[in-house]
């Protein structure tokens, strides 16, 4: 049986993947006109030679099936073991680490997530914010609450101009893709749970059953179901908000900023 590949649809992934808000921006990066993409998505086509030509970090199977990763093998490596030490304390605040800018002396980008609040938190010339590995605890509630050992720290992030961080961890999945990717790291401020504020991003961890813990990074939102509830959001428009119970949420702390590595060292 044959099964038409949704064009369009990766015409749309690979606009995200590159942070494109318009599809005039899209366009103008590709080198064609607007109308010419309008038309790719119309007829469900598009030039793959001028796709992988200009899309340097996009997979050729992703290209040809849309099955599989969307990014090459390599270009994003995940930190398990190699120190970040040394690379991760140049200025946040300078100009040209901003969004896209790599080179080879600073493979890092560096961001501080967006936030609609206003905040007194002191910031800090320079803090070590260790990493943690979250594999080697019993979950993110044995983390926040004391059961930090040499074992679970992988590494010290040494990193300047942020307000109080209390760890780093990598992430997995894509449900807040595009602004963040698996194999990201997230610092993070732990938090009580009456201290929510609502629309911001948070990690946090909720009861599946009496077995079973889930960790996850999301927006908080107020939910339809009532106080006792909360409402998990995804950036990627393709996974539903989820409302919880509060009670039911273990450990909750608020996210500060994210380090995507974008170099092979």
């Amino acid at each position: 049986m044959n099964t038409k590949i949704n064009k369009s649809l990766i015409l749309n992934e690979i606009k995200s993947y590159y942070n494109f808000v318009s599809d005039s921006e899209f366009a103008k990066f590709l080198g064609i006109k607007p109308q010419t993409l309008s038309s790719w998505h119309t007829r469900n086509t598009f030039d793959i030679e001028l796709l992988y030509s200009k899309c340097e970090n996009i997979n050729a199977e992703y290209l040809l099936t849309g099955i599989g990763d969307i990014e090459k093998p390599n270009v994003e490596k995940k930190l398990h073991s190699e120190s970040v030490t040394k690379s991760v304390t140049n200025n946040v605040t300078n100009q040209k680490y901003k969004k896209g800018y790599t080179n080879e002396d600073n493979p890092y980008i560096i961001e501080n997530l967006p936030t609609n609040r206003r905040t007194t938190d002191s910031i800090h010339e320079i803090q070590e914010v260790p990493l943690y590995d979250l594999e080697a605890t019993a979950g993110l509630q044995e983390l926040f609450s004391g059961g930090k050992s040499a074992v679970q720290i992988l590494d010290t992030i040494k990193i300047p101009h942020l307000p109080k961080c209390d760890g780093a961890i990598s992430i997995t999945g894509d449900s807040m893709y595009p602004l963040l990717k698996s194999g990201d790291m997230v610092l993070y401020k732990e938090i009580p749970l009456d201290s929510i504020f609502y629309g911001e991003m948070y990690l946090l961890s909720y009861k599946i059953d009496d077995w079973e813990e889930y960790v996850t990074v999301k927006y908080v939102q107020k939910s339809d179901l009532g106080d006792e509830y909360l409402k998990l959001v995804s950036q990627n428009q393709h996974h539903q908000p989820k409302d919880v119970l509060k009670a039911h949420i273990t450990a909750i702390a608020i996210i500060k900023a994210s380090i995507r590595i974008n170099t092979m060292m």
